[in-house]
């Protein structure tokens, strides 16, 4: 009996990039309609990039089938978009293990294979890294082809435009693909602009401007002058892509182009990668290509939950989430405050702004993604009496310490950060993990810090944050929270601590996500104290001193790098007042930490309930087995 046939036969054929070149180029458009099919399938299990991957997939064929990877680099920004990419390099069979524990990642990764020019996670780095490795290969006398390929929202990243500025400042010979899926082609991209844009790509064009250029100098440089003006009028009356900030920069503007037509893609890539100096290709492409329902929503379809991919039916997620907890506290405190006002860098629907912006629009800011600007930006506005809350993820806040330090922190304003995705955050691995912000917020003077157990003490500190001058951090996990009605504004005092299970033998002190690990873990046994320390700057001082002097032993639990959190701060203000009392610190090793589970990385840290057991049996106390 006859195997059935295959679903992919093209895809079938290619192991590396160099099995690429063996295809006509009537034949990629159906290969990157298996990749997308092949995409579809791999992502309907959940947790995966979708709409970005099929809208790159063209793209990235074209890209593949010019370039000889991995001599050539090719660069992804952000590196969600690259599915099609990590197919194409040998890595297609390993494609269900993405984002799981031992899996591939992802995003594109160094460490994973020769084919990953850079590790990325965050937006707007690959212009930065594709000058770097140009300047690379020049300095070393190689001759590798950079390519880097950006979307239009990392574009507006300020790294990314400074990048482009150093790029058209020296020169460096690279190709850049603006990868635009929010722009469509419009009408007045005809004929004559695609004669001119053809005509521009064509190495033999530059190599005679350059050579007659040099002539006519020889003769006479003001005639030279005279030339050059005139070439550039003409060429901006003809064409007017001519005209735009790139030109300004330095840097070469080919387009837009149609991103889903691979034969022109490649035709015109061909001719672009050899090009002398800086090249930019402009792309039109469209998120979710090829699934109707992806195409119609992309937000959604960006990174979905388990689906049909027949039908694209799924089962929307009923649970709580504390994104979600946030959103609706801030949107409510906006309506009884006017002077609130929430800014976020391009994360609104993941951190539950949709409905404060729709409520609120004139008291809502997205930045883009430019982290420095929302928190600069918050500072300008509590220069002027407003309440800025900056809605930003963990590891995003990273990008903006000297904001903090420098334009918030100095003068003591009034901003408040409610940082989402704190801690570990699972899937999308070390790139995203949100485990240094308790660090490197401690160390800045002023900036006070809250780990809210549940919706009730985030509204708590929300509310307590929005009326007290100076900067406040308010850190929640990814996850889930219990909502609380509406109205629910519990009055806290800032720096006290709650004992949750009285016990004087051990005493087990931790906030926010670690809390539930170490109530879990003191449950049923006698003498083992816990405190929700929900405040870790300032502690709650008065506590603490009373707490080392009768416990026999300390035990610190926190979601973050054990190097300068939480259990360094009680460490600080023992030895500060002078008193021995043993501490076991507990948290993220000093080490990064891969994609899993949250629960297997908190497990693998050792801060999870068994964990905390074990130290507590460590520490003497009478823990049963099995318990």
């Amino acid at each position: 009996m006859d195997s059935p046939a295959s679903l992919t036969p093209l895809l079938d054929r290619i192991a590396t990039p160099s099995d690429l070149k063996a295809l006509s180029r009537e034949q990629l458009p159906h290969l990157a309609q298996e990749l997308r099919e092949e995409i579809v399938r791999v992502c309907s299990v959940g947790g995966l990039h979708l709409a970005s991957s099929l809208g790159a997939t063209d793209l990235i064929v074209a890209l593949h089938y010019v370039l000889n990877s991995p001599r050539d680099r090719l660069l992804f920004d952000v590196g969600h978009q690259a599915y099609a990419h990590k197919m194409l390099t040998g890595r297609r069979a390993q494609m269900p293990s993405l984002k799981k524990e031992g899996g591939l990642s992802g995003f594109t990764k160094v460490s994973e294979s020769e084919h990953d020019a850079i590790t990325v996670g965050h937006a707007s780095t690959s212009l930065a890294n594709a000058l770097g490795m140009a300047v690379a290969r020049d300095a070393l006398g190689q001759d590798y082809r950079v390519a880097a390929v950006i979307g239009d929202g990392a574009l507006t990243g300020g790294m990314a435009l400074a990048a482009l500025n150093t790029i058209g400042d020296t020169g460096r010979k690279m190709l850049i693909v603006l990868n635009d899926n929010e722009m469509s082609i419009s009408e007045n991209v005809g004929a004559l602009n695609k004669f001119m844009r053809g005509l521009q790509v064509q190495k033999w064009f530059q190599e005679g401007e350059g050579a007659g250029k040099k002539a006519v100098q020889a003769v006479s440089k003001p005639l030279a002058d005279l030339m050059s003006r005139a070439k550039s009028s003409t060429r901006h009356f003809f064409d007017p892509a001519s005209v735009n900030p790139f030109a300004a920069m330095g840097v070469r503007y080919v387009g837009p182009v149609d991103g889903h037509n691979v034969e022109e893609l490649v035709w015109l890539l061909e001719r672009l990668v050899d090009l002398d100096g800086p090249t930019i290709l402009h792309v039109v492409t469209k998120k979710g290509k090829g699934l109707s329902y992806a195409e119609a929503d992309p937000i959604y379809w960006h990174g979905p939950g388990k689906f049909d991919p027949a039908t694209g039916e799924f089962s929307a997620s009923k649970a709580y989430s504390w994104s979600n907890a946030f959103g609706d506290a801030v949107t409510e405190l906006a309506r009884l405050d006017p002077c609130t006002f929430v800014i976020t860098p391009a994360m609104r629907e993941g951190s539950g702004l949709v409905a404060y912006s729709k409520a609120h629009p004139n008291r809502y800011l997205d930045v883009g993604i430019a982290e420095e600007v929302a928190v600069t930006a918050a500072a300008g506005m509590a220069l002027q009496g407003l309440k800025p809350v900056v809605a930003i993820y963990s590891t995003f806040l990273q990008r903006a310490y000297d904001q903090v330090l420098h334009d918030v922190a100095i003068e003591h304003l009034n901003v408040t950060f409610a940082i989402d995705r704190a801690g570990i955050v699972g899937a999308d691995g070390a790139t995203h993990n949100g485990v240094f912000d308790l660090s490197y917020l401690r160390s800045i003077p002023g900036v006070r810090i809250g780990l809210p157990r549940d919706a009730a003490e985030l509204r708590g500190m929300l509310k307590y944050a929005q009326n007290a001058p100076g900067p406040f951090a308010i850190r929640y996990p990814r996850g889930n929270t219990t909502p609380v009605p509406e109205g629910t504004w519990p009055d806290l005092e800032w720096g006290t601590w709650e004992v949750v299970q009285p016990g004087q033998e051990v005493v087990v002190l931790a906030g926010g996500k670690a809390l539930e690990y170490a109530t879990k873990a003191a449950a049923g046994l006698s003498g083992v104290g816990v405190v929700n320390a929900r405040f870790v700057k300032p502690l709650d001082e008065a506590m603490l001193r009373e707490l080392a002097r009768t416990a026999r032993a300390l035990v610190t639990v926190e979601d973050n790098t054990v190097v300068g959190g939480f259990g360094s701060a009680v460490l600080e203000f023992l030895n500060a007042e002078g008193l021995h009392t043993p501490v076991r610190v507990l948290g993220i090793p000093d080490e990064f930490q891969e994609h899993a589970t949250v629960d297997s990385v908190h497990a693998r840290a050792g801060i999870d309930a068994p964990a905390i057991r074990t130290v507590l049996a460590e520490l003497g106390v009478d823990v049963p087995i099995g318990v």
